[in-house]
């Protein structure tokens, strides 16, 4: 017998529903709101991260996404001003299991329910997201419309016809949505207890990033081996991004369908492949190398997302826990002769990066700055500073 507080109800809302969850099948999770008031409609995926929440719900691949966290103490340590990825977060809502306590964490400065509401972002808990994940488990991540009415009235009808006429994904170029919008520099490196975030002083080299939706501890990161870092907006000309003349080329991670973006970002990597500048790709940008190269992508029925995803370095033996988020995936057969598959997962065996035999050129599809997530791929920025120092000779 299906539970009135999960899923297959009636459209009239229970007394003591104030949001709901209402899929493009028709299906409706009734729940606590949370966050602000009102409806945002999106692709609705699930994360199995224990930890970093607010670090998920700002990274911009999150956009046009409900996100579903599968650990139920959400919001328990609260919201700091560190803990970003960017400032506006590109997620369109959240779906908690339980209700958001309050904040035990000396970082702490505001409850995550009044950080939901200061960035206009609807959630929905008090539901079963167990039922939820295995939704999408099984049938693939839906449209679907998350509600937060504090007086109780819903309009289902209307919630579910804006689920089912919602675009989706694939086919979707939403880089162009959360790309930076001018050229920048950034000197911030990676945080430390007591410290907080350092600042690089004494630069060894020059990296372009190419902002399709870069996390901020992706460019901490990159800062942290000695490069400085000039971002660019994700339609960037090759002009645009050799004008700096770099010593390395950064392909950022991102939201949406990679063949929408690579139709304009494609070109302009070509022309720095073919000027042999090392380039390094997490993400979209490992995606959009791969459609550069002449490979394929594809759109997945569930995605990766959480930081417990097993990888497989072939050139080194060794096995990664890694930090993932993506709904597309590089198709290997696609890839051409001079590209050899680096890394596989081990969950479903899909590509996890490659490299070009013939230029310096790798990528990845996970998240090696692990925010949140395990760090044992930290290795690949000094693997991508290791490629610069080979093009120089040293």
């Amino acid at each position: 017998m299906t539970s009135p507080k999960t899923a297959g109800v009636p459209d009239a809302a229970p007394r003591w529903a104030t949001a709901a969850l209402v899929l493009a099948d028709g299906t409706v999770f009734w729940g606590k709101g949370v966050g602000a008031a009102g409806h945002a409609v999106g692709e609705v995926c699930f994360n199995t991260s224990m930890t970093g929440y607010q670090e998920i719900i700002t990274d911009p691949s999150y956009a046009g996404q409900i996100i579903t966290f599968t650990f139920p103490h959400i919001g328990n340590v609260g919201t700091n001003l560190e803990d970003i990825e960017t400032i506006t977060p590109a997620a369109r809502g959240v779906v908690l299991r339980g209700d958001i306590t309050e904040p035990a964490n000396w970082r702490s400065v505001k409850p995550l329910n009044d950080w939901l509401k200061s960035h206009n972002l609807p959630g929905i808990c008090d539901v079963d997201t167990r039922a939820i994940t295995r939704r999408i488990r099984d049938g693939g991540a839906p449209n679907g419309v998350v509600v937060h009415a504090p007086d109780g009235k819903f309009d289902i009808p209307k919630m579910r016809q804006i689920a089912q006429d919602w675009p989706g994904l694939d086919g979707m170029d939403l880089a162009i949505e959360v790309t930076t919008k001018q050229t920048y520099n950034w000197d911030e490196t990676t945080w430390a207890l007591g410290k907080g975030y350092g600042k690089l002083t004494n630069p060894k080299y020059h990296v372009v990033a190419v902002d399709y939706g870069a996390k901020r501890n992706i460019l901490r990161c990159l800062a942290n081996t000695g490069c400085r870092v000039t971002v660019v907006p994700a339609t960037a000309t090759a002009d645009d991004i050799l004008r700096h003349k770099p010593d390395g080329v950064f392909l950022s991670n991102g939201p949406g369908d990679p063949a929408a973006t690579a139709v304009y970002a494609s070109p302009a990597i070509r022309a720095v492949l073919d000027k042999k500048v090392p380039l390094f790709g997490i993400c979209l940008g490992h995606q959009i190398l791969a459609l550069t190269l002449g490979g394929k992508t594809r759109k997945m029925e569930r995605g990766h997302r959480g930081a417990n995803q097993p990888v497989k370095d072939l050139t080194t033996g060794k096995v990664e826990i890694t930090s993932q988020n993506h709904g597309f995936c590089v198709i290997p057969e696609s890839l051409p002769k001079n590209t050899e598959v680096t890394h596989v997962s081990l969950f479903d065996g899909i590509n996890e990066g490659l490299r070009c035999t013939d230029r310096p050129a790798f990528s990845v599809q996970y998240h090696p700055e692990a925010s949140p997530g395990p760090t044992d791929s930290h290795y690949l920025f000094d693997r991508f500073v290791e490629m610069i120092d080979a093009s120089k000779g040293k």
